[in-house]
């Protein structure tokens, strides 16, 4: 199963077991195929990989549901709002309190931290962006000088960037730059793919991964923060796939948010929800997205899980838990650019004493963000692994 989660799309994908935003099958496996899921918009997606038979044709059908009471929060203001970026934030604000530049600078001055005109300038033009400490102290204190929400511009700075204008991609472009062409994800979503969870964008996502005695997917649950892009957003999809046929949805809660569609497209091996909000977001306002899906036994233990991302997410949190009867020997996290392109920083993870390995992500930039394991000669699994 997967499931993304970027500023633009939240897509997870999974080969077995896994939610994924945009990401694709291992390299390094040659029977194995992925499995994607795409949320609301996000950066990021989650991928578990086992050894599945060839995808029959395209069959949809609904899977049972049962929905939880919406629940919805607000942490920006909307009188914050006037753009999706940080610059177009930054002059909104500026213009709404009515102060100049040289009254700012003043003012953080009084607070201990200089800053110069030209540097609010350059902020406010998308030509630089904050990224020392001091400078980051100086968002926190600008939000408080501008009567902003705290996080309100903090949130929309992304990682450390050239110099240069800030110039971010649209978001089907940058969810084709990771996914790249005719994806699952795309043939899930069909026409929605170029315009779907555009009017949202994940701020943080915690996908939590189960899997059963015979070290296949039991479970995949995901909270997802989404702050909108835009006046009026009220809903977010979420598509997640599974690797191996026999591993289907057979119940899905959401806790937060109201479900409004279910369908599973079995020839894709691919689940989508649609989840609604409750109410209108303001533009720069947020709300939290949760739902868990519990899938029927897949025929082979799964290998490894990831998440695509297509734009930059503030926190990433990964938790696996295995079933004490099925412990893996070792696992690693790792990185790929894009889907299918070979995994990066490949590193050890240790096990808990709750047989559960996590990755915690901060400033998590676009790509793959995966976790692999190997269960030795214990369980028998398909071998795939990224590295």
């Amino acid at each position: 199963m997967s499931s993304d989660t970027d500023t633009d799309v939240t897509l997870p994908e999974a080969t077995g077991i896994g939610a994924s935003d945009s990401t694709g099958p291992d390299p390094t496996a040659a029977q194995a195929t992925e499995a994607h899921a795409a949320a609301t918009q996000a950066t990021e997606a989650q991928v578990i990989e086992a050894q599945a038979p060839a995808a029959q044709a395209p069959e949809a059908h609904a899977t049972a549901a049962r929905t939880g009471e919406a629940i919805t929060t607000s942490a920006l203001h909307a009188a914050a709002t006037g753009a999706d970026t940080f610059p177009g934030a930054l002059r909104e604000a500026l213009n709404r309190r009515g102060l100049s530049l040289e009254r700012v600078s003043e003012r953080l001055r009084m607070r201990g931290i200089t800053i110069s005109q030209a540097t609010l300038s350059s902020w406010q033009r998308g030509r630089s962006q904050p990224e020392r400490a001091r400078s980051l102290r100086a968002v926190e204190v600008l939000e408080e000088i501008l009567e902003l929400p705290a996080g309100a511009l903090r949130s929309l700075l992304g990682p450390r960037r050239p110099r240069g204008r800030i110039t971010p991609p649209g978001a089907e472009g940058a969810a084709l730059q990771i996914l790249g062409e005719d994806s699952v994800v795309e043939k899930a979503l069909g026409a929605r793919f170029r315009h779907f969870n555009q009017e949202t964008s994940s701020l943080m996502v915690h996908d939590i991964v189960r899997m059963g005695e015979s070290g296949t997917l039991s479970a995949i649950s995901t909270t997802n923060v989404l702050r909108a892009s835009r006046a009026g957003a009220d809903r977010a999809i979420f598509v997640l796939s599974f690797d191996d046929e026999a591993a289907e949805p057979v119940d899905i809660r959401v806790s937060c948010g109201r479900l409004a569609e279910a369908t599973y497209l079995k020839g894709l091996k691919s689940l989508v929800l649609e989840i609604h909000f409750g109410r209108e977001l303001a533009k720069l306002d947020t709300t939290v997205v949760s739902y868990a899906v519990e899938v029927s036994p897949s025929e082979t233990p799964a290998t490894h899980y990831e998440r695509w991302s297509r734009t930059n997410l503030h926190e990433y949190l990964q938790q696996v838990f295995f079933h004490p009867g099925a412990l893996p020997s070792d696992c690693h996290r790792y990185v790929r650019e894009k889907v299918g392109a070979p995994p990066r920083a490949r590193r050890r993870i240790p096990l808990s004493e709750s047989h559960d390995v996590h990755v915690l992500t901060s400033r998590c930039k676009p790509g793959v963000h995966g976790v692999a394991w190997d269960y030795g000669t214990g369980t028998r699994g398909t071998g795939d692994r990224p590295g």
